[in-house]
Order: structure tokens, then sequence, then C-alpha cells
């Protein structure tokens, strides 16, 4: 896929996003769905912390009160992922993690172009997207 030409300069005031967080009720709920249904890696860091990777990218989890500065309530989420499965992959898994799919295929715009999308929760019934860019798959 090509990069759009704004990704190309080198003196973008921003790059890239570090790390999300997501508010949930059971860290270790979370960290067992995210492993088993998305195939993340669980990380620890600083005083006992808790996290999900996969990438570059890093999910840090938090119980609501843990951070004060962060005012976000379980269930608050809403996260679009991008998948190189195509489209039609990803529901079979779902099925066979006993994940309900709320919605699919679902044609949206995503930051590179158009993508299909399948939507299901988390636990805490945060909102999970999970997109592919390969619409001729579908």
């Amino acid at each position: 896929m090509k990069l759009p030409a704004a990704l190309k300069k080198p003196d973008l005031m921003l790059k890239h996003f570090d790390h999300i967080v997501l508010t949930v009720s059971d860290i270790k709920a979370s960290v067992v769905f995210y492993t088993r249904v998305l195939q993340m890696r669980a990380h620890s860091f600083g005083d006992g912390r808790k996290a999900v990777c996969f990438g570059m990218q890093k999910i840090n989890l938090c119980v609501a009160g843990q951070e004060p500065r962060n005012n976000a309530t379980t269930g608050s989420g809403d996260l679009c992922l991008i998948t190189t499965w195509t489209p039609n992959r990803l529901p079979d898994h779902l099925r066979t993690q006993c994940v309900e799919v709320l919605e699919y295929p679902v044609a949206k715009s995503g930051a590179l172009g158009p993508i299909i999308s399948i939507y299901f929760n988390d636990p805490d019934e945060n909102l999970i997207e999970v997109s592919s860019y390969e619409r001729n798959a579908a």
C-alpha cells in the first residue's frame, strides 16, 4: 500500500500513536481476552502495570480511578485495529473464541482509504472494530 504524501514528510508535528489507555474492570481478564482472541502479547511495565501489545503498538490497561488524570469509564473505549487477515477469516476465528459478532461486513473509511470492518465487544463492552484494507477479498 502506498503511503499518502503527507506521511512521508519528515517535519510532521505528530508521527504516530505510542500507546493508548483502555479502562477495564478486571485487568487479568482483559489480558486473557486480548491475548486469546486478538493474539496480542502481554506486557508488564512500571510498577506492576499491564498492557497488551501487537506490532509496534501498545494498549495500557487500567481500572477506573487508577490514573487520576484519566476520566474514562469502563466500557467507554472504541478501537479500530487493522488486520492482515482476509475479511472472511476473522469471523470464523471469533466464532471459535465464542465472541459474538455485532456487525459484519461493514464498509468504512480508514485512515488510508476504504476498509471492511467487523465489530464485537471485549469483556467490558468496549467496542472493538477489526478492519482490513483488503476490500477486494470481501
